[in-house]
């Protein structure tokens, strides 16, 4: 007589019988420790060190402040002149990372001004505006004087109200 010994784990008929059944739980929890796997590789290749971007400390060339400008003469904010003669508005323009350009502004009176573009931008800029009194006796004229650097910061406006007599 001949018998057919089949090891448990070959068994052809054990296959058989799973054949069109629903899978198993076995098969949902392998899958599920699969995911897992995958995930917590990918965490810990993630927690590797990287560049990080990093920001300067302190104010550099570019510190995002405009220029300062100041107004010498008239020292007054406020300044009545006589009709006739030219009146000179003088000041000075600053900004450690150099001054791009400064504009003139004036309110009142026949004047206009481009605006000055030091070549080469310098760190200190100054200037003088001739202000036209005659015929405007009785006017108020206001200059207003700013600067911008070479990065385009615009600094805060110096003003001055003549009065024309």
């Amino acid at each position: 007589m001949i018998t057919l010994q089949f090891d448990p784990s070959t068994d052809y008929f054990l296959g058989m019988r799973k054949r069109g059944k629903p899978q198993s739980e076995d098969w949902c929890r392998s899958s599920l420790e699969r995911v897992f796997l995958l995930v917590a590789a990918m965490l810990v290749g993630g927690c590797a060190e990287r560049d990080r971007l990093t920001f300067p400390s302190e104010p550099g060339p570019g510190d995002g402040i405009g220029p300062v400008t100041m107004i010498d003469r008239p020292n007054g904010a406020d300044t009545t002149v006589p009709a006739g003669p030219e009146f000179f508005v003088n000041g000075r323009t600053i900004d450690s990372s150099g001054v791009d350009t400064v504009y003139f502004l004036v309110i009142g009176g026949t004047d206009n001004f481009s605006p000055f573009r030091p070549n080469p931008p310098s760190d200190t800029v100054r200037f003088g505006i001739p202000i036209t009194t005659l015929g405007n006796d009785g006017d108020t004229i206001v200059v207003r004087i700013y600067g911008v650097d070479g990065q385009g910061n615009q600094g805060s406006i110096a003003s001055r109200r003549i009065f024309v007599e």
